[in-house]
């Protein structure tokens, strides 16, 4: 799997793995938890959760899916903003790493802007760094003015990543957030890579696929991949789908590649609102 390096110097897999809206379901918890032991099989061992998503049943699912293979995965959760006050900040890590059975997480994002100040939600990071309970910190669905502000905020420049949508179909962030992130050596983590399965259905788009012989959803994933310092996170539950997902990783477009899926999905022509799922 190809790596995507940090500004802390740490690599991760250039590929990982979603979860929003996995944990929902009693009947296909099994199959989800495969599907993303399957990831970890094929190389795409970072995990991405939320306290957020299904009020906490997300990240159980993805504790019992990483059972006896907590070292091997980059674990991601996220600190809802009503739960981004210092103290606040702090009880709900605590709770997400007892839901995720483990003591640590790899990293931990503002999920996304609300009223704690900045200053506050950094220093819950950093006594959650200090405590061993994360390692990084970062931030999610932040424009480039708030980027910039977390960034100012004392403590705010130790930002690994800004979790954003980002996908052929919506490319607003190239614009402006994306080249000042890439600037700073900051990652992009793009979640819904396939636009809440748009994508993979796209007329153009998977005839472009078929002709260099690939899914349309690999072709997706091989666009994000080619832009240095992105992460897509792709959300499956199906062993099937992230084998394909994953198959991914090896592809490389060359310049009239991109040129094409230019041609098929425009880049901005001006700054636009940021765009949140």
């Amino acid at each position: 799997m190809k790596q995507v390096t940090l500004p802390c110097g740490e690599s991760v897999s250039a590929l990982g793995q979603g979860t929003w809206f996995l944990g929902d379901d009693p009947d296909t918890r099994a199959d989800e938890i495969a599907a993303l032991r399957t990831g970890l099989d094929c190389g795409m061992r970072l995990i991405d959760t939320a306290e957020m998503y299904g009020g906490g049943r997300s990240e159980r699912l993805v504790g019992e899916a990483i059972a006896g293979r907590r070292d091997e995965v980059f674990l991601v959760s996220k600190v809802l903003p009503s739960n981004a006050g210092r103290d606040q900040a702090v009880a709900a890590c605590e709770a997400s790493l007892k839901r995720l059975g483990t003591d640590r997480l790899d990293l931990y994002l503002l999920h996304w802007q609300g009223a704690a100040p900045y200053a506050d939600t950094i220093a819950a990071f950093e006594q959650l760094k200090a405590d061993g309970k994360i390692c990084h910190y970062g931030i999610s669905n932040l424009d480039l003015d708030a980027s910039r502000q977390f960034v100012g905020t004392a403590g705010g420049a130790a930002i690994q990543t800004n979790q954003l949508l980002y996908n052929l179909n919506q490319r607003g962030i190239e614009w402006d957030l994306l080249p000042w992130l890439q600037d700073k050596g900051i990652t992009t983590m793009a979640y819904s890579p396939f636009d809440g399965g748009n994508l993979t259905s796209h007329a153009g788009l998977t005839e472009f696929a078929a002709a260099r012989d690939m899914t349309a959803a690999q072709a997706s994933l091989a666009w994000l991949l080619a832009h240095p310092g992105v992460i897509p996170i792709p959300k499956s539950a199906s062993v099937d789908r992230v084998t394909e997902n994953a198959a991914a990783a090896p592809f490389e477009l060359d310049a009239s590649d991109h040129a094409a899926l230019d041609a098929l999905f425009l880049p901005p022509a001006a700054p636009s609102s940021l765009q949140i799922y």
